[in-house]
């Protein structure tokens, strides 16, 4: 860590938003659709959409919302440009009408209502994170694209949540750039990442942007850049609070051979290249000297490298930040390291020594987390990269956006997989507490019914086993979804990255831990009203064809 780790999000600050998301950041087939639907005179049309997914990520039992700020701003800016209208007639049918580009060059998204989950929230399947209500048209070419931008926002926040999970209060920072794919994959890796529970990140545009604290250290390349002592060529550090400048090189050398019979190597065993680059980089960041110390040996050069340097600093009135972990047996070596740490503070008085940080960064995933607090490990911060900004485990959400609703008439999709079946019509949707301040269910009921009340028994049913039915008196209800578009405008206050962050902790910490653990968790119930569940089955049987047996 630099000085830069001094960075702290500023409360107000507005978030920016990618110039890619536009209109043209669709599928073909949702212009193809607006123009069947235009010239079949559905213009006036008013549907409703529900964005939902079915299945939880990574084998758990929750999901974190994310993206609902930059869907809003897409909302905003939505327009057809001149050049995106020129695009379209060079590549869609010599055979659409004029008409219907002048038709697309006046579309705005000032007709559509956007009813949400609050941004950070705790979701479950089949629960709609949007609901969008409008013009048939201009509904239906918002899709794709508010797919994308809810899709790996939300796998992104779930699994940056899912390690916040499994670390505790260790810090943990995002170090996945260079391992994401693409540089818009890596931003929204970056920006989601926090927003699930991350302390900083690499990535220093993201940085720029949204306002992340940004964290780094230095590579190998930069130890592997010295060979020898005499490759240092700035020797000299004034001390903190000032007077004559003095020499690193001669202050380390001598600390490092005091050191020696501790460390029980022989003086000439660590490397001198190693110590030239740390004391350079200590000398560039006094005040943030955070160290690699596996490039050539952690036990027998790294750390008495590191320490020795970290002692001469502290003669001048500077705190070392500690060491990173990048290779070898990550418990062993942390429990090595603090040991160290821990013997050379009571040696030389030196009570913050004991605390230095160990980092670790060796590719490391959720179920490696686990494996170490298992094992013991003295770890208080990792830096994760590959595995958390490429979703491994899991790499895609599966958001659908399904019509329920047309021209105040239930639409709905039928299949033989029960799982795809949608729900039909324009629904509510509200989380039951019990007393301990628990939520005990999701309930899905239509807009038309009456919310459920505190301390009134309420009948939850599965929406497709008819047996599955429970009464439920809650002690809280909370309606889960508000207004936050309407007549062109965003109508509801904006969190910043913090509020949402502090949205993600205090909604996860409503799920009881046998629906958050690792292994086996147990799902968390959603219910329809029994009204929605007699409507979705009738408007079933009338829709589903009859077979024939011969």
């Amino acid at each position: 860590m630099t000085e830069n780790d001094s960075n702290q999000p500023t409360e107000g600050k507005k978030l920016g938003q990618n110039g890619i998301i536009q209109p043209l950041l669709t599928d073909l087939y949702q212009i193809t659709m607006a123009y069947a639907y235009w010239k079949s005179g559905k213009t006036k049309d008013h549907a409703v959409f529900d964005l939902f997914f079915r299945k939880n990520p990574f084998h758990g039992e929750f999901t974190i919302f994310a993206g609902l700020e930059e869907c809003l701003k897409f909302l905003q800016k939505f327009h057809y440009s001149n050049s995106d209208l020129e695009y379209l007639k060079q590549t869609l049918p010599p055979t659409i009408e004029e008409e219907f580009y002048i038709f697309l060059s006046k579309l705005t998204a000032d007709d559509i209502a956007l009813y949400a989950l609050e941004e950070g929230s705790v979701a479950f399947p089949r629960v709609p994170l949007l609901r969008i209500e409008g013009p048939l048209i201009i509904a239906q070419l918002l899709e794709t694209t508010l797919l994308t931008l809810v899709n790996y926002a939300s796998l992104m926040a779930t699994n940056a949540a899912r390690y916040r999970m499994a670390a505790g209060d260790m810090t943990l920072l995002e170090f996945g750039l260079r391992r994401a794919q693409g540089p818009d994959g890596g931003l929204s890796a970056s920006k989601y990442s926090y927003i699930g529970g991350f302390d900083g990140t690499s990535n220093v545009l993201a940085g720029k942007l949204f306002n992340i604290p940004v964290k780094g250290t230095h590579a190998h390349a930069y130890i592997t850049s010295f060979n020898n002592l005499n490759d240092l060529h700035s020797k000299t550090l004034i001390p903190k609070n000032g007077g004559e400048s003095k020499n690193m090189l001669d202050l380390t050398v001598n600390w490092r051979a005091k050191l020696v019979n501790m460390f029980k190597v022989v003086s000439n065993g660590a490397n001198n290249g190693e110590l030239a680059a740390l004391i350079s980089f200590a000398i560039a960041f006094p005040d943030g000297f955070m160290a690699l110390v596996d490039t050539y040996d952690v036990k027998r050069s790294g750390l008495l490298n590191f320490c020795a340097v970290a002692l001469s600093l502290n003669d001048l009135g500077y705190r070392a930040i500690g060491i990173r972990i990048d290779s070898g047996d990550l418990a062993y070596l942390s429990n090595v390291a603090r040991q160290y740490f821990i013997d050379i503070s009571k040696a030389y008085g030196i009570p913050w020594f004991a605390d230095l940080m160990i980092m670790a960064s060796n590719d490391i995933n959720e179920e490696t987390i686990l494996s170490l607090n298992d094992q013991g490990h003295k770890i208080n911060c990792f830096g994760i990269g590959t595995h958390l900004v490429t979703c491994q485990r899991q790499p895609a959400l599966g958001c659908v956006y399904k019509m329920v609703e047309l021209n105040e008439q239930p639409r709905m999709k039928l299949s033989q997989e029960v799982a795809k079946v949608t729900m039909p019509g324009c629904k509510d949707a509200y989380r039951l507490y019990s007393e301990s301040g628990d939520a005990l269910i999701d309930l899905l009921q239509r807009s038309i019914e009456d919310s459920p009340e505190v301390n009134k028994k309420v009948l939850c049913r599965h929406p497709f086993e008819e047996s599955k039915r429970a009464y439920v008196i809650p002690s809280k209800v909370e309606k889960l979804h508000k207004l936050y578009w309407k007549n062109g405008k965003i109508v509801q206050p904006l969190p910043n990255l913090t509020e949402i962050r502090q949205k993600v902790q205090a909604s996860l910490r409503t799920l009881r831990p046998d629906i958050k653990r690792n292994l086996n968790p147990t799902p968390f119930k959603v219910a329809v009203s029994d009204t929605l569940y007699n409507f979705l089955h009738q408007l079933w049987l009338e829709n589903a064809p009859i077979g024939e047996l011969s």
